[in-house]
């Protein structure tokens, strides 16, 4: 099969972006033939546009539009898989495909077509403000995206225009949603529910099992608010028996992080770490910490623990409520509650035989749902669903 793989990647590549690109090797492994159309949101490239050429673009690129006609073209596409358009290429190219004849398949790894921001989250909290909106208002109000109306201005014209054009329905043929939590969001906020399938992510290489034997917790992941950090770093300061904390990642929040670690000498910050060392990190943690505060679509890092057969201690919201299932793959807390959640670690410490039994179950659950042979095989059906699905 041929397939155009479309990306707008982020000028940090972040979880979105590892994921994309785990696909596309995925789909040449197998012998499938992967054709790129990809912007960058790199500064160089944004400072190309003045502020109105960059707002035009975002809504409609008649370039996106030109490019992928041609790319379908030129390499006969039997199916445009878009990662994510914003801001650069635009929902234009959804209807170059239409145009051609070639069906659109749209992963959506944030709620970008919902929530200006993409996250549902604002100011350390959950925001549900724009879900229901059809114009999504709210945000330009509170300055959601990136703290500027007028950005955020732009995003809510993007999303209004193709609501009124009705793209979201009738030019894209499949969404995938990575959980079922996300699903459900979408369907909430008007998007065709049966449009609307669950294909989680998935690790390959298997990185294999771990021992669990370092004595120590790990949290991987963004140094910021809505990951949660603020709530990691108050439940080590109230640990009943204070277990070493071990942490990975760069982020707004490495400066308090910084403090933390002179406070507490229990707590090491690693910065960030490739990912080799990150799996030999998980493969000897006694559990992950997983505190997020909004709704994540996924959790990635969760099933790169269960690869290795860690457990992981998350917080009770979204998709990583979805994926963590207590006492068998993990422990729960109450999101944002620190006390609650240095109980649960107490408890985990308290009951290694439970540790040990969770270790095995989270092992299993990787080799049940999230292998590379797995989702192929899901990818795949949704291509030729699309191909062979009359068109609209």
């Amino acid at each position: 099969m041929r397939i155009l793989m479309i990306h707008n990647l982020y000028q940090i590549r972040g979880g979105e972006d590892e994921s994309s690109a785990a696909e596309e090797k995925l789909l040449r492994s197998r012998g499938e033939i992967v054709e790129f159309y990809q912007e960058t949101n790199d500064e160089e490239r944004m400072k190309t546009f003045n502020s109105f050429q960059l707002a035009s673009r975002t809504i409609w690129s008649g370039e996106s539009y030109k490019i992928v006609r041609d790319k379908i073209r030129q390499h006969k596409i039997d199916v445009i898989h878009v990662q994510n358009f914003f801001p650069l290429i635009s929902p234009s190219v959804y209807y170059a495909a239409q145009r051609e004849g070639v069906p659109v398949v749209q992963s959506l790894r944030n709620y970008r077509l919902l929530c200006p921001n993409g996250l549902f989250f604002r100011q350390g909290q959950v925001c549900e403000d724009c879900l229901g909106q059809f114009i999504p208002y709210p945000g330009i109000v509170h300055a959601c995206y990136r703290d500027n109306r007028l950005v955020t201005g732009v995003t809510t014209a993007m999303i209004t225009t193709h609501r009124l054009l009705q793209t979201w329905h009738k030019q894209v043929n499949q969404f995938i949603a990575l959980s079922q939590f996300a699903r459900n969001k979408l369907i909430e906020a008007g998007l065709p529910e049966e449009k609307i399938v669950v294909k989680p992510n998935f690790v390959s290489p298997d990185p294999g099992q771990g021992q669990g034997k370092g004595g120590y917790a790990l949290y991987v992941g963004r140094l910021s608010v809505e990951k949660g950090l603020d709530v990691l770093l108050e439940a080590w300061e109230k640990l009943a028996h204070p277990v070493p904390l071990k942490i990975v990642g760069e982020g707004p929040l490495k400066d308090w992080v910084v403090r933390a670690t002179e406070r507490f000498p229990h707590i090491e910050w690693l910065g960030k770490q490739p990912l080799t060392e990150v799996y030999k990190l998980m493969g000897e943690a006694l559990f992950l910490v997983f505190p997020s505060k909004w709704y994540e679509t996924f959790g990635r890092v969760a099933i790169e623990a269960f690869a290795k057969g860690t457990p992981v201690v998350a917080s009770d919201i979204g998709a990583i409520a979805e994926l963590v299932r207590d006492q068998v793959t993990g422990l729960k807390f109450r999101p944002g509650d620190g006390a609650d959640l240095a109980s649960q670690v107490d408890y985990a410490i308290a009951h290694p035989q439970l540790l040990q039994q969770m270790r095995n179950h989270a092992r299993a659950e990787f080799l049940q749902k999230y292998t590379a042979e797995q989702n192929y095989e899901k990818l795949m059906t949704i291509y030729l669903n699309v191909v062979r699905r009359p068109a609209p």
